[in-house]
């Protein structure tokens, strides 16, 4: 929408449909985002999943690094310290890892567009705010977006570490491979 564009659509009404057209327009650039860095991550699928996904079934992933130190520290001998995770990675279908891989790279692009795809929302939602609501909201898109990427880190260097790490060595029983 060009500079002229909106101005004049900020000093008039809009239609419901008007709304859902600038809505319609929003979306498909969120959307346009997500595909496309999803692509870039669909074809650096070697670095994204050998390095970025595998990494936490890496004996030397530094959350199992700062766990085996932390072990030590508290007396815990080498309790939390190991050099292989004992489980393997398997896929059970016949389309498995390119489902896997398509997901991948949708997710990929959505966590890497997230400011974008907030920064959208925000476009569509903003004109209809008054100025001081719009004062107090400042920062909001960068606010949200280091917000949405400390869960993702937290996520990625905390919980999957110890859910691996629980899940991957966890049996009922010896007799069950």
């Amino acid at each position: 929408m060009t500079k002229i564009n909106k101005i004049k659509s900020a000093n008039r009404e809009m239609s419901f449909l008007d709304h859902l057209e600038e809505l319609r327009w929003h979306l498909i650039r969120s959307t346009l985002a997500v595909v496309i860095i999803g692509i870039i991550a669909f074809i650096a699928k070697d670095f994204v999943f050998d390095v970025l996904l595998f990494g936490p079934k890496q004996a030397d992933f530094p959350t199992y690094k700062l766990l085996c130190t932390a072990a030590r520290f508290l007396g815990f001998e080498d309790s939390f310290c190991f050099t292989e995770l004992p489980f393997r990675i398997q896929s059970r279908t016949m389309s498995g890892q390119f489902s896997a891989h398509i997901w991948m790279s949708i997710t990929a692009g959505f966590i890497i567009a997230f400011p974008y795809v907030i920064y959208q929302f925000w476009s569509f939602i903003s004109p209809g705010l008054y100025s001081n609501e719009k004062k107090n909201a400042r920062g909001f898109i960068f606010i949200s977006s280091i917000l949405f990427f400390i869960g993702v880190l937290f996520g990625y260097y905390i919980v999957t570490p110890l859910s691996i790490n629980f899940l991957g060595s966890y049996t009922v029983s010896d007799e069950i491979f």
